[in-house]
């Protein structure tokens, strides 16, 4: 087919627009600006006037999380305890736990509790993750279900004055509970997913980078590829604690076809802000690992064949980080691997430059800046100089990937690209404007950028003659426009693989 008569946005720097883009089976075909095409009698799809640029990626989600939580009590904006029981005593669950999402506790006069949730959940289980997914809320009926046993390395368990836990578990604690306590069931799983990729496609994500390791891995995605449902591309992670497993059973990065690929292995070093986890320079936060046993990792990673992704939020974990890289690029350098720090919301400024100096990528979420600044300015008025500095990093020619973390924010390509722009995501003026990005900046890291970084920058994140047919229409050009109009931008159709996956033409 032929799609022309608009603006097509190659994001290639020799050739920027083009007037249309023709697509053989799954590839961009040749022709590209032009109205040539490699079949005799293409189908030609009038854009009329709309703009086309290839698909989004999303670089830091995690879906399969992302997906069941659509259908779970939604708790973000509850702004006092009593708002946030309001709205669990009236959602009405499936299965057999109460779960939920959301809350944000930094500005309530009461703090979450068990008692609380008991009185309005009974003897039925109930699992309430913060926003920011590193604290999760319990009721006496889910403690019970750990048998007491809820400490772990790396975790915290909140507890009252007379040692009794009081119902929240941060970190490795909470994690553990759910993997061990939290029953879903595959068939839940799967067919969350498929709704999320429905919802995915219609906001013109071509492609994903999971985060939901084995969850992931186990099963979902495979389940729905070999029915031919998978309708974007999956890098996939796995822990990082089964480097040794996976070394023996020879698994290794880029295991998989064009559809579903393992990608890297993901750690921790450290909490987050909301929760106030975050490992900090001044002594404060958790730390879930040092940055010795980070680099011990990489280098058992390396060897097994696996680059390696690092949560870090707070200054001292990406300080920590990026001196594990660097003591050990004597091994992951020469591999061309592409190793990446997830977040790195508080830099200090002496290790800003260091992103693009040691080619560690800085996997960022543009939407947290403008979400997050109530608190980072509560918790880290001291430090924020190096507070979500996107624009500094690109400007030290650091790799900026951007991604939702949904769902800690919702999966919305535009929507981030929007907040990295203006830095705002309500009425009052953007949040540290020296370091917003430009369109183009956004643009670059929500298609090109993820597509180097899993290492199909010759395949993916550009429409040039050979690449894979995954792009995405828009209603209108969004480096044309005024900034302050990027919010209305619509997803009008995408297109995966040479193959509609959300609204095909012809349109009004």
């Amino acid at each position: 087919m032929i799609v022309t008569n608009g603006v097509v946005r190659t994001m290639d720097p020799s050739l920027p627009t083009a007037a249309a883009v023709s697509i053989a089976g799954d590839r961009v075909a040749g022709g590209v600006g032009t109205h040539e095409s490699a079949l005799p009698t293409p189908e030609r799809v009038d854009l009329r006037g709309r703009c086309v640029l290839p698909a989004f990626t999303d670089s830091h989600v995690h879906f399969p999380t992302w997906s069941l939580a659509r259908s779970d009590v939604q708790l973000e904006g509850a702004g006092s305890l009593a708002e946030a029981l309001s709205r669990i005593s009236a959602h009405a669950p499936r299965g057999e736990w109460i779960r939920g999402h959301g809350w944000r506790d930094a500005g309530w006069s009461e703090h979450p509790s068990r008692r609380a949730l008991d009185d309005i959940t009974g003897e039925r289980p109930a699992a309430l993750w913060s926003k920011d997914y590193h604290s999760l809320w319990l009721n006496t009926a889910a403690l019970v279900r750990a048998g007491g046993d809820l400490d772990v390395h790396g975790g915290v368990v909140e507890r009252d004055a007379a040692g009794e836990p009081t119902g929240v578990l941060r970190e490795e604690s909470a994690w553990r509970f759910r993997e061990r306590h939290v029953t879903v069931t595959d068939d839940e799983w799967v067919a969350a997913t498929r709704e999320g990729l429905r919802v995915a496609n219609e906001r013109g994500v071509g492609a994903i980078h999971d985060k939901d390791g084995w969850l992931g891995a186990h099963g979902i995605f495979g389940r729905i590829h070999e029915t031919g449902g998978l309708t974007l591309r999956v890098w996939q992670s796995l822990p990082a604690e089964h480097v040794g497993r996976l070394a023996e059973l020879g698994l290794r990065s880029r295991i998989g076809d064009d559809y579903l690929r393992l990608g890297y292995l993901k750690t921790f070093m450290d909490g987050t802000l909301g929760s106030q986890t975050a490992w900090m320079l001044d002594g404060s936060g958790v730390c879930i690992t040092s940055g010795d046993e980070l680099a011990e990792l990489v280098r058992a990673a390396a060897a097994a064949g696996w680059p390696v992704a690092v949560h870090a939020i707070g200054d001292r974990a990406n300080r920590e980080a990026l001196d594990a890289f660097e003591a050990t690029r004597d091994v992951w350098q020469p591999l061309g691997f592409r190793q990446r720090i997830e977040h790195a919301q508080c830099l200090d400024p002496a290790d800003l430059p260091r992103f693009a100096e040691l080619g560690v990528t800085c996997s960022v979420q543009f939407s947290h800046a403008p979400s997050d600044r109530d608190l980072a300015e509560r918790f880290w008025g001291d430090h924020l100089d190096g507070t979500y500095a996107f624009g500094t990093l690109l400007a030290s020619g650091a790799v900026v990937a951007n991604g939702s973390d949904a769902p800690v924010e919702e999966l919305d390509p535009l929507a981030g690209i929007a907040a990295g722009v203006l830095r705002t995501i309500d009425e009052r003026p953007g949040w540290r404007g020296n370091d917003a990005v430009t369109i183009e900046q956004a643009l670059h890291a929500s298609t090109v950028a993820p597509a180097w970084l899993a290492g199909d920058e010759r395949r993916r994140g550009k429409l040039l003659p050979g690449y894979l047919a995954d792009l995405v229409v828009l209603d209108r050009d969004p480096v044309t426009i005024p900034p302050d109009e990027l919010p209305d931008v619509q997803v009008v159709a995408t297109m995966v693989g040479g193959r509609w996956v959300n609204n095909p033409p012809p349109w009004d």
